[in-house]
């Protein structure tokens, strides 16, 4: 059995939190295998625990309960190559631990957690992106497009932070790689090109769940888990 985790604090209220189990659920019947979905809390994130799993899904609903558990899984599934999606709350958090510590950035914060922090990777986004719905451009070449097989998408958001554009450059400089930007130009897609699959998402594809991209990113998603699970169960044999 492939197994993937949602780190997030489960709750009723948030409808990523049904769709996302319904929408592995649907992929795995499609494409006939075997996933099993477990919630983490961001409280409950350990290293030795996480990193058994196939994949990590970072789902929406922050502010979090715990932002180091957040970070964490982050971490997790960067550090050890998990196949990992991040979406809304799950791509700010992203984007916060490789700046913390890929970036030189290590008291760096995110507006609504720490108002009070001396320097903000996530801030207030100009316009509020609360029940939007806007077009994303996606990079030629890039994992993304490779996924969605289009260069032009509509996203659906429930967020009003994002990604503030002082530290684009220097993220990039350091991997990161913007592949799906909105009609101004502001990231909404990032990637990993050298880990096996790292995708984060400003927008929630599991909002539109009965959409081609959200079943596209999912599939791609559990995919990755079930190829990660093999690489794991496949023994190193002597060198000749």
């Amino acid at each position: 059995m492939t197994c993937v985790a949602l780190v997030g604090d489960r709750a009723s209220h948030v409808r990523a939190h049904s769709h996302v189990p319904q929408l592995l659920a649907a992929i795995a019947d499609s494409h006939d295998l075997l996933i099993d979905t477990y919630w983490v809390r961001t409280s409950d994130v350990d290293e030795r625990s996480l990193k058994e799993f196939d994949a990590i899904w970072l789902v929406p609903g922050s502010p979090y309960r715990s932002e180091k558990g957040a970070v964490e899984a982050a971490r997790i599934a960067r550090v050890h190559g998990i196949p990992f999606l991040g979406t809304c709350g799950g791509f700010q958090h992203a984007m916060l631990e490789f700046a913390r510590n890929e970036c030189g950035f290590p008291d760096i914060g995110h507006a609504e957690n720490a108002p009070w922090a001396d320097e903000h990777l996530i801030i207030p986004l100009a316009c509020s992106l609360m029940a939007w719905e806007g077009a994303v451009h996606v990079q030629s070449g890039s994992l993304a497009e490779r996924i969605l097989g289009t260069d032009l998408i509509m996203g659906r958001y429930q967020c009003a932070y994002g990604l503030s554009s002082a530290y684009h450059d220097v993220l990039q400089q350091h991997g990161m790689r913007w592949s799906g930007v909105d009609e101004d130009g502001e990231v909404r897609i990032a990637e990993l090109p050298d880990h096996p699959f790292f995708l984060a998402t400003l927008f929630q594809p599991e909002l539109a769940k009965d959409d081609e991209s959200a079943q596209a990113i999912t599939a791609a998603l559990a995919t990755a888990a079930v190829a990660h699970k093999a690489r794991r169960l496949t023994p190193v044999g002597p060198s000749a």
